[in-house]
């Protein structure tokens, strides 16, 4: 299975790390350190590979990943100071990839988002600070879709705000 293209909300689609960007990172990371597999000890961990949880006992990495120099890359955009990276948890192994789910990956109630918009230069174009309540889904359909109404919104990052973690990107539909 792709996991370039499963769809897995209603109206976008969160896109996980590519397979072939998770070959590298299993290997030697974006911060240039070896993969370090381990086992989950309780599970949890939200794997960037598959865009779910952890369960306990799986074998799962801790790596730094850098998603807008990786985008820029593939575009051949240059965003300069906004290239970050960060660490994100995947599977030690290849795995299926993301299952459709009708949901947004890492999305429950009480959960704080932060979207950052990036242009096709890849430079920011906006951000939005978002707390999801019961309803996650349609918090994530609004704040996107006004993110996508600037025609130069290319790419958005969605982030866990706790621990400003990337979490998945959306591009343009």
């Amino acid at each position: 299975m792709s996991t370039e293209t499963v769809p897995l909300t209603t109206t976008y689609t969160a896109r996980p790390i590519p397979a072939a960007v998770l070959v590298e990172l299993r290997t030697t990371d974006d911060a240039g350190r070896a993969c370090a597999p381990y086992t989950a000890p309780e599970g949890g961990e939200p794997l960037r590979c598959c865009l779910r949880r952890a369960e306990r006992g799986e074998r799962i990495a801790l790596v730094s990943y850098a998603p807008l120099r990786r985008w820029a890359a593939e575009t051949g955009a240059e965003p300069g100071a906004y290239d970050e990276q960060g660490p994100v948890f995947v599977h030690a192994a290849p795995c299926g990839g993301p299952q459709p789910s009708g949901t947004y990956p890492f999305a429950h109630a009480g959960a704080l988002r932060t979207l950052r918009r990036y242009d096709p230069a890849g430079h920011i174009t906006g951000g939005r600070l978002l707390h999801l309540a019961d309803d996650t889904t349609k918090p994530l359909d609004e704040a996107l879709a006004e993110a996508f109404e600037n025609p130069e919104t290319t790419l958005v990052h969605v982030r866990a705000v706790e621990h400003g973690c990337f979490l998945f990107e959306i591009r343009r539909p």
